[in-house]
């Protein structure tokens, strides 16, 4: 009403008119109506009221301003005033736009009697009409809402309109009736927008009141709107008398009496129908006013001429219903020719006819509505097959079948317990409650089970609008063409509506009732299932997606694919046309191919389709889930599994912490969005890019425009969404995942449990119940409630106790997991779970011990199984899995039927073996903070598994998965090395294959390390012997596994030499099984890693690791005091980063001032160390070869793999410091040796020999001589040459400023000969070395010459004269010779070498 009070003050001072009271007649239409507006300010307005009321009145002649009207010139006058409307001034059009309309619909409705003869003004009324709204609009389109609807014209149809004649009275003395109709809702019922905001309209009768069958239909009543109503004048008429030169013929005789009428629905029509291009565009701009208008005059002409009981074919004559086909199908036609032109009107048109439909079936023969349907269908799907961008016309079919099924008796409408052979039209429709009633209380027939659950024919003509529904559900999960993820949300999130709306309905809650509108979706379960694989994939990791589908399956690749981006067939089913021989498949079985290759479903669409399928499985009826599910044949049986498996990690729980993360990572794209604003605020953005980069957002209509303002296209977001959320709101929300998850989960397990059913005596029941077993497993191993906990462990006992089978003579990794979960589950902190895990538990081993006397394979399993989750989970509870491993001995104790068996005293050793691994549990907790010491633990634990190769590969894997944690790639792949040597000395044990590798040996060339998992031999392992190796690794198949996942942690640590050793292994096993498709992924891996090795050959590119010596000394170490590893660290760790780290380790762990760090690298005197204090002495080293290995250790690869041994010096002087000068510099050279080479299983392996090799000066002097000249050749022959660094290795060697340079070291050694003849070779070296040492010189500077560039010549010719000053001074002392040179040296003279001569000492 605000809006009518703005309008009406838009006239201002300047309307005489301006203080009249018309807002209270548009407030409540019970009040009587203004009488005619006095003199207006705009001319054409004044003209026209004074003509209408001149006509009323009857009183001519009639003076006008200067002129006098008679009787045969008012019909040109009024003509020539119906055509100037449009002139009209817009405030006082806008102010009295309520009065003009009124006046055109009387003269449309009761056309004038001017000299005896009726004047038909229809056409010109309707076309001033036109004009009005379209200028009234125009007026207001600020106001306008979301849907580009004028407030004002709302108003007027829904308040103000009355047909002509009717006083201010219902029939009966019944109050007047304001209620407005949810199937008419032109205010606050619509919807915002054309996305449906709501899922439903709900009926607002009361479900208690009966009603009599002849009463008044409560359904049109309700959409009444009126003022006064006399039914003395409710007698109509429809024909139409021959006017004036402009009049409309019809088939009807002249009209006779003194009172003609004309009904203004069929006049609308009709005019709407002949109407000019120039009327027609603007009438098809507001299209909606005239459709609600039309509406409102069939509601009143049902009401007032007491045709409600009349049957709904009789209600209206066939040329106004066949006016109204005409008008559907002709807007029909504009709204799919203008698509592509003018995206915004069509898609208010689209809307506009949908509602006008909608409401017909309320008022019409819903045979003929749906009649109307099925034509713009077709119309539609005809325009497909050429359309250029199809997707923009099938979202507006979405959006036009989204607001007919939004209608209030859909359910009803879909005829959901009728016959095959519907009428042609439904009942009709009485109180909402009783027609529910009586629509569910009838027999169901039972027809063919699977045509109930596919798009076929008799389907879509049963059940119309549900079939449009999911037909169009179909084709949106088919094209592949660019905006396809809209159509999929739209499509998805219709049938996802209208299930939230059925499900809050209060007048399905009877279960019944609910299973009957479920019977509406069944095809729904089709779709999903042959949707599955572009599903979003949200079980973690790769493969997840149809593995019980291709468990089941092999071949299933055969089908047809089908070609475009619309199947012809699936588009003329949709319109409800005929099936082709064999078109049923491509609508149920036709997404499953094309969606192989064609656009996946969003996260959130995906979701949103299985809430709805689950929503299907709930409330169908179960016995004919079940006679679906014996129909199925084995590969459909496998997907729908599959989508169960879906379902389940669809809706996974995943706690508090995942929404508060969800919740930061938003608020952290807020701050952005406001740092991206303030730089536009302050100029850093300009205006310009801002434009452009808008400009590049593609419409969602296709590629015909680009939107940057167009609210009705652009989808905003609300701006009333707050940022962060309130943590009673992050709460709220983790309740309400949680609930959904537990929902959901029940769901699945109900589904699973007629599953089981249905196939307990079909002849592929073992591979059926294994896939079931699966999907359960996956459920008790997700994140789950109690409740649903206790339902799914007692499903898990049933299953083993029908099917024994399924665990003891088939697949052992079911047993595996099985085993892992119970274990899981009995470590549980509530007390429930606990109970219902230790049963499963027990009854697991009991029925194994039934079978056999024996339940060794659970007796590993568990063990195994027990060992993986001590090794990965971090918030692992040791006490409460301790009073599981009770309860379970209690019941061996006490089962009275195996008393007299060995079954206790077996529980009763594997309950310790438990206990045992608690106690490393526990330990392992203790470290968990200390890297190396937990690896070093569980490297421990594996090794005591020795003779135990299930459990040896169980902590192999779980060693892995900890290093990759940690980053240590290269660890983590020799875990799987050994792991695959395990069980290739298991397979060669069994038999004797050229294919596969021949036990350790086989892998030396990977890591000379393996040998160690050759201790598994005859006398340790029998082959046979029963829960021994029964895993899935020790398998062909699982040693491959295990090579492509070390060939994986390979490539990710750099290390692609050791990759092509993996595959050099792998390679011969798949071409035993002809696997030529991972041949080719094998071959396609070899050849990105020999690439990358070509690329990172100088070895710059790839650091593989830095080497510490560290000794631990003091008591407080406990078994580490004394003892010295070597460290592994991550590449380029610098010293002082290592001292750091282990410092503030152990200062937490011992105390603060206990921990020290030893400075020098000197050996430590225990004797001097305080006993109360814990030292850690920390050395950098390096890797260490002798000669002979220089040859063979060719590449940077080959001098950091495989690395036993490790030096590093310590200078000294005899006076205990450590440099002093030339002549008294000492070296002492240690090399440190390992029990295992690097890379190995863990990144510390302890020292196991150490040997120390003392130089002195002059074999000092050499090495720096020896690595001074390496530089040197190394600066001069690098390809690409850098001038840069041999500049700077120049200037280091020449420059005259180099403290300790060549020089000195020549002037200390070389200007006098020694006196010691055993210093005679010493010497002799060195001028050696210097004579070396200056060709390198020479080189250099002819290579820096080269290289330079004008602007360097100065600095060359300086380097040039260092270079020369330094030879001249070396001259002398080069040039002199030893008196005994070539003299024998006695072995006794040689021993300060003690372990190598200095031949060995300058590599």
């Amino acid at each position: 009403m605000a809006i009518l009070a703005g309008a009406l003050a838009l006239c201002g001072p300047r309307s005489s008119l301006a203080p009249c009271a018309i807002p209270e007649a548009f407030l409540d239409p019970r009040l009587a109506r203004p009488l005619t507006p006095g003199p207006l300010q705009d001319p054409h307005l004044d003209k026209f009221f004074t003509l209408v009321h001149v006509l009323e009145e009857g009183a001519f002649p009639f003076r006008l301003k200067d002129a006098v009207l008679s009787e045969g010139t008012v019909e040109q006058e009024l003509r020539a005033s119906l055509a100037a409307l449009r002139l009209a001034s817009p405030e006082p059009l806008v102010a009295f736009s309520h009065h003009v309309l009124d006046k055109l619909v009387r003269l449309v409705v009761r056309p004038p009697i001017i000299g005896g003869q009726i004047v038909n003004l229809g056409r010109g009324a309707f076309e001033a009409m036109a004009h009005v709204v379209s200028l009234v609009h125009r007026s207001l389109e600020a106001a306008q809402d979301a849907r580009g609807h004028c407030p004002l014209l709302a108003a007027y149809v829904h308040y103000a309109f009355r047909l002509p004649g009717t006083e201010p009275s219902l029939p009966g003395g019944a109050p007047p009736v304001t209620v407005q109709s949810t199937t008419l809702a032109r205010g606050p019922g619509r919807p915002a927008s054309l996305y449906l905001a709501r899922s439903k309209s709900i009926s607002s009768s009361n479900p208690d009141l009966a009603v009599a069958p002849g009463s008044v239909d409560d359904e049109v009543s309700r959409i009444l709107a009126s003022k006064g109503i006399d039914r003395s004048h409710s007698w109509v008429n429809s024909a139409y008398a021959p006017g004036g030169s402009r009049a409309v013929l019809r088939r009807a005789p002249p009209y006779c009496g003194a009172d003609p009428r004309q009904l203004l629905h069929e006049e609308l029509a009709l005019q709407w129908v002949v109407s000019g291009s120039t009327v027609r565009e603007a009438i098809l701009q507001h299209a909606w006013f005239f459709f609600q208008l039309m509406v409102k005059s069939m509601t009143l002409h049902l009401l007032l001429g007491q045709r409600l009981d009349t049957p709904r074919k009789l209600r209206f004559p066939g040329r106004f219903l066949d006016d109204i086909a005409a008008l559907v199908g002709s807007v029909g036609l504009e709204v799919i020719t203008r698509v592509h032109k003018d995206a915004e009107l069509a898609e208010r048109l689209n809307a506009s006819l949908a509602f006008f439909l909608s409401d017909l079936l309320s008022l019409t023969d819903r045979g003929f509505v749906f009649s109307l349907v099925r034509a713009h269908y077709k119309q539609v799907a005809t325009r497909l097959l050429s359309a250029p961008n199809p997707v923009a016309l099938l979202t507006l079919r979405m959006d036009f079948t989204r607001i007919l099924c939004s209608h209030e008796h859909y359910v009803t409408l879909n005829l959901p317990c009728c016959p095959l052979s519907p009428p042609a039209s439904p009942s009709p429709s009485i109180s909402s409650t009783t027609s529910q009633s009586s629509t569910f209380s009838s027999q169901a027939p039972d027809p063919k089970v699977t045509s109930m659950f596919e798009l076929s024919g008799p389907f879509r003509q049963q059940h119309f609008l549900a079939g449009l529904l999911l037909t169009e559900l179909a084709l949106a999960l088919e094209p592949e063409a660019e905006g396809v993820s809209l159509l999929h949300k739209k499509a998805i999130s219709a049938v996802h509506s209208l299930l939230c709306g059925h499900d809050a309905d209060p007048r399905y809650t009877d279960a019944t009732v609910k299973a009957r509108v479920a019977e509406l979706y069944l095809p729904l379960l089709s779709l999903a299932r042959d949707t599955l694989p572009r599903l979003h994939d949200f079980a973690e990791g790769p493969g997840q997606r149809s593995r019980l589908a291709s468990m089941l399956d092999s071949d299933t690749e055969g089908e047809g694919d089908i070609g475009g981006t619309i199947n012809p067939s699936v588009a003329m089913a949709i319109a409800g046309g005929p099936l082709a021989p064999g078109s049923r498949a491509s609508i149920s079985q036709g997404p499953a191919t094309a969606s192989r290759s064609g656009c996946p479903l969003s996260a959130e669409s995906s979701r949103t389709l299985l809430v709805c399928v689950l929503w299907v499985l709930k409330n169908a009826e179960p016995a004919l889930l079940q006679r679906w599910a014996a129909d199925l044949a084995l590969p459909q049986l496998g997907r729908l599994l599959d989508l169960l498996y879906l379902c389940l990690a669809a809706f996974e729980y995943k706690g508090k912490k995942a929404f508060e993360r969800i919740n930061s990572l938003t608020f952290k794209k807020s701050l952005d969005m406001k740092a991206r604003l303030e730089e536009a605020i302050l100029g850093t953005i300009g205006a310009r890019q801002e434009m452009v980069r808008r400009s590049r957002e593609r419409s969602p209509f296709g590629n015909q425009e680009n939107v940057r303002w167009r609210k009705s296209i652009t989808h905003w977001k609300q701006t009333s969404d707050r940022v962060d959320k309130t943590k009673d709101e992050i709460e709220h929300e983790a309740l309400v995942d949680g609930n959904l998850a537990t929902e959901a989960s029940l769901v699945v397990l109900d589904t699973l449990e007629i599953i089981v059913q249905t196939v307990m005596l079909s002849e592929a029941r073992e591979s059926i119940l294994g896939a079931v077993l699966k999907v359960v497993l996956y459920s008790l191993g997700s994140a789950q409630s109690a409740l649903f906990l206790q339902h799914g462990l007692a499903t898990q006992r049933a299953l083993v106790s029908k099917f024994p089978e399924l665990l003891f003579e088939e697949d052992t990794e079911l047993c595996a997991d099985l085993c892992l979960r119970l274990l899981r589950h009995c470590g549980s902190r509530i007390s429930a779970i606990r109970t219902h895990a230790s049963a499963s538990l027990y009854l697991l081993m009991r029925q194994n011990f039934e079978i056999g006397n024996n339940f060794a394979r659970v007796k590993m399993q568990v063990t195994m199984s027990l060992s993986s989750l001590v090794g990965t989970t971090q918030n692992f509870s040791e006490e409460h899995l301790r009073r599981s491993l009770k309860t379970i001995l209690t019941y061996a104790e006490e089962d009275v039927g195996l008393r007299d068996s060995t079954f206790a005293e077996q529980v009763q050793d594997l309950m310790f073996n438990l206990h045992m691994i608690l106690t490393d549990t526990v330990k392992m907790k203790e470290h968990q903070e200390d890297p190396e010491m937990l690896i070093d633990l569980m490297y421990r634990i594996a090794r005591g598994y020795q003779g135990s190769p299930d459990l040896r590969l169980t902590w192999l894997q779980n060693m892995a998965g900890k290093h990759a944690e940690l980053g240590n790639h290269a660890e983590a792949a020799q875990c799987m090395v050994h792991a695959a040597a395990l069980v290739a000395e298991y397979l060669a044990l069994l038999e004797d294959s050229r294919h596969l590798p021949v036990g350790c040996v086989s892998f030396q060339n990977i890591s000379s390390n393996v040998l160690e998992e050759s201790a598994i031999s005859d006398d340790i392992l029998s082959p046979d012997e029963e829960g021994f190796c029964s895993g899935k690794h020790f398998t062909e198949l699982g040693l491959v596994g295990l090579l492509e996942q070390a060939a994986t942690y390979f490539t990710m640590g750099g290390l692609y030499e050791a990759v092509n050793e993996v595959y050099k292994t792998l390679i011969p096993i798949l071409e035993a099984h002809r696997d030529y498709k991972k041949l080719a992924a094998v071959h396609g891996k070899l050849q990105e890693a020999f690439t990358k090795i070509m690329h990172q050959s100088s070895g710059w590119e790839r650091v593989f690791g830095t080497y510490f010596r560290v000794g631990f000394y003091g008591s407080r170490f406990g078994d580490l005091d004394e003892q010295e590893f070597v460290y592994k660290e991550p590449s380029i760790t610098k010293l002082a980063e290592i001292s750091h780290r282990l410092e503030e380790f152990y200062t937490e762990r011992f105390g603060e001032d206990v921990v020290e760090i030893v400075k020098d690298s000197n050996p430590v005197d225990k004797a001097k160390l305080d006993p109360q204090k814990a030292y850690i002495q920390i050395t950098y080293v390096e890797p260490h070869f002798d000669t002979y290995e220089l040859k063979d250790r060719v590449t940077y690869f080959d001098r950091n793999y495989g690395l036993r041994t490790f030096l590093f010096c310590t200078p000294f002087t005899p006076d205990g410091r450590a440099h002093g000068e030339l002549p008294e510099q000492h070296k002492r050279k240690t090399l440190l040796s390992t029990d295992h080479a690097f890379p190995y299983i863990k990144t510390r392996i302890r020292v196991c020999h150490r040997e120390e090799t003392v130089l002195t000066p002059v074999e000092v002097a050499i090495e720096d001589m020896q690595k001074k000249t390496r530089e040197l050749a190394f600066a001069t022959e690098q390809d690409p040459p850098d001038a840069k660094m041999l500049q700077m290795v120049l200037q280091g060697s020449v420059g005259p400023t180099v403290n300790q340079g060549p020089l000195e070291v020549a002037q200390v050694f070389l200007t006098e000969i020694p006196e010691d003849p055993k210093l005679f070779r010493h010497h002799n070296k060195l001028r050696l070395c210097f004579k070396d040492f200056c060709k390198k010189c020479e080189d250099a500077l002819r290579k820096n010459k080269a290289l330079i560039g004008p602007d360097q010549k100065e600095y060359h010719r300086e380097l040039e004269r260092n270079y020369t000053r330094l030879r001249e001074a070396l001259q002398p002392l080069l040039t002199q010779r030893l008196p005994q040179l070539l003299a024998p040296t006695t072995a006794s003279l040689r021993n300060s070498l003690h372990r190598a001569s200095f031949r060995k000492a300058d590599v």
